[in-house]
């Protein structure tokens, strides 16, 4: 203050005020900053407030729906195709259908047999993709002298006989003129049971879908497969089969006419990402449901997790679904054939 006190009166005043200039300049700023900052998150909420919601069915159960909405959600594949995955878990396949059903939930992954029956009790449903091929369900058995399907006439079969799955296998099973309810023992049960009951040797096969399988032979190495559904549909259809497909309801659909194109992109990203980063996607499975390390990624490398949606529109793709719709007529698992609207096109 004493070099100031020197300097003329003039040069003082003009250094004063120099001096509060740049101190209110200073808090201009710091406020502008300030409320520029809180702009843009304002800006940013109400961006992320504005994305249509999806509501997607997911299962508690290690399976594909959870897999598959969980790296969605991971990677943000739903925000990057405009909508916001709002995911619904459910205890049980029961449950979780009649979501879809009541309209709790917009769309959920499921067999194709399944939704043909919702349809044709009402339900406002379209299928809008593909999902998993049918390398996903296998027949696993430790006897040495069980080869093939065929093998398993006269003994013990664990299997879900409520499940699509078990009408695909047996939609198989009839073009090879084996009737799984007379050639075989049937033992109804869960893939979770179908697992125990073949490890306590009270069967003497299951039919189970993975990633169970996988874990089931790293647990017991013995443990084959003997039927595996990809490649026994291709020789009987002459085309790839779609053990699950994604189903949306109609009046969703009205109320957002982009949703179906949205999530099949983020599907489509989805299946890229799988391809791209296995070590990923197994990271966030070991995450989210609990599957040991390794095992996610161990399917997908064996080609026994194999995703791939698709839009169910194409022409490819639409003939292989409505094909697996006519068999099941034939093998008697649905009366007849659902409208032609079951299958959405933009």
């Amino acid at each position: 203050m004493k070099m100031i006190e020197k300097l003329p009166a003039t040069t003082f005043a003009a250094i004063s005020r120099e001096m509060f200039m740049t101190g209110l300049s200073r808090r201009a700023f710091a406020l502008g900053t300030a409320a520029t900052l809180l702009g843009t998150t304002q800006i940013t909420i109400s961006s992320a407030q504005t994305l249509p919601k999806i509501r997607v069915g997911s299962l508690t159960l290690p399976v594909f729906a959870p897999i598959i909405v969980n790296i969605m959600k991971a990677q943000k594949f739903d925000t990057k195709n405009g909508f916001e995955a709002e995911v619904q878990t459910y205890p049980s396949f029961s449950a979780y259908y009649a979501g879809l059903a009541t309209g709790e939930i917009d769309t959920l992954i499921g067999g194709p047999t399944y939704f043909q029956k919702l349809r044709l009790e009402g339900v406002p449903l379209r299928i809008v993709a593909t999902g998993a091929t049918l390398a996903d369900l296998v027949i696993i058995t430790k006897d040495p002298a069980i080869k093939s399907l065929a093998d398993l006439k006269g003994k013990q079969l664990a299997a879900d006989m409520g499940s699509g799955q078990f009408q695909i296998l047996s939609i198989y099973a009839k073009s090879k003129g084996i009737d799984l309810t007379k050639d075989m023992t049937l033992v109804n049960a869960n893939f979770a049971v179908a697992r125990a009951q073949l490890a306590a040797a009270r069967v003497d096969a299951a039919m189970i879908i993975e990633p169970i399988a996988t874990m089931m032979i790293k647990e017991d190495p013995s443990l084959k497969i003997i039927f595996n559904a990809d490649g026994a549909w291709k020789e009987m259809a002459g085309v790839t089969g779609w053990e699950l497909v994604y189903a949306m309801r109609e009046d969703s659909i009205k109320k957002n006419a982009n949703a179906p194109m949205q999530f099949v992109a983020a599907l489509g990203d989805v299946t890229k990402y799988l391809q791209a980063d296995p070590d990923g996607a197994d990271k966030i499975a070991v995450e989210t449901v609990k599957l040991p390390p390794g095992i996610l990624k161990e399917a997908v490398h064996a080609k026994r997790w194999v995703f791939d949606a698709r839009p169910a529109w194409d022409a490819a793709e639409k003939k292989s679904i409505w094909d697996t719709f006519e068999r099941a007529v034939a093998a008697g698992f649905h009366p007849k054939l659902p409208d032609d609207a079951i299958i959405y096109a933009p």
